[in-house]
């Protein structure tokens, strides 16, 4: 009897969470059908099923060799940027974790301001100083800048290091390991989880930054490929099909990526909460 009752109540949870769902899905929906149209048609059906399949603006896209430019771009300074933010941050969580002082307290209480800081409110003075450093304009000083996102890695990292039990370490050192071969041998192997959902959240972050990209990389070679679809917005009109056909086109990789690790993200989360 109380498994009929909880599968009833787990029907019509399904229909509340329903409609939720379709309304999250519209404008993706919006988006994609009308890909398959010529301005004209959208103009005369903007929510509706295509008339005749058209595939021209796919073709324009595809054949388009600054688009591979873009993607090469975008693609090389998300997986530079990833590595960097991976391997900075939980180094230095590894002091934090295992060595209690008030120096690594501080630290964290820095990192914690550095959230509470708007990236606008920094914006004249981080321009000044990637400037300075000959950094405007170059796919370098993207992931540089992107680096920042380190802090996060940290905190997901400490929680999840300090549930690792410290005789590993200890026995590690005492057969004559080193500090840096105990982090990259025995605790960073360790780190699957937490490193999984980093990966993720950094990665839909870079590949789908605008302000970053705009504000620094003037040259349209050099330009990510969210630049590119900005960059195809007329000055008077905006040819809407092929507007979303690009949108489409930088938004699939990035959708595979997530559905095949979206399982990461919960594992990870829910493993660093629980064992931090």
């Amino acid at each position: 009897m109380k498994r009929k009752i909880r599968e009833k109540q787990f029907h019509l949870s399904d229909l509340f969470l329903l409609p939720i769902c379709l309304i999250f899905l519209y404008p993706f929906y919006y988006m994609v059908i009308n890909t398959f149209k010529t301005m004209a048609d959208m103009s005369m059906n903007p929510t509706g099923l295509p008339k005749e399949v058209y595939l021209q603006n796919y073709v324009d896209i595809l054949t388009n060799p600054q688009i591979y430019q873009s993607f090469g771009n975008t693609l090389f300074i998300t997986v530079c940027s990833v590595l960097a933010i991976v391997v900075i941050g939980e180094m230095a969580a590894y002091p934090i974790a295992f060595r209690k002082s008030k120096l690594n307290d501080a630290f964290m209480v820095y990192l914690m301001i550095g959230f509470l800081v708007p990236f606008q409110a920094i914006l004249l003075s981080l321009f000044e100083v990637m400037q300075a450093l000959h950094l405007i304009d170059s796919r370098i000083g993207m992931i540089l800048f992107y680096c920042n996102g380190s802090a996060l890695t940290v905190f997901l990292s400490v929680g999840y290091m300090r549930t690792i039990p410290r005789e590993l370490q200890e026995a590690a050192i005492v057969d004559g390991c080193s500090i840096p071969r105990v982090f990259f041998r025995i605790i960073f192997p360790l780190m699957k989880p937490i490193t999984a959902t980093s990966i993720i959240f950094n990665t839909m972050w870079i590949w789908n930054d605008f302000i970053a990209p705009n504000i620094f990389l003037g040259t349209r070679a050099k330009g990510t490929i969210v630049l590119e679809i900005f960059r195809a917005k007329g000055q008077f009109s905006v040819d809407w099909p092929r507007f979303m056909t690009m949108s489409v086109v930088s938004i699939f990789p990035i959708l595979i990526f997530y559905l095949f690790m979206q399982k990461h993200i919960i594992r990870g989360l829910t493993a660093g909460a629980v064992k931090g």
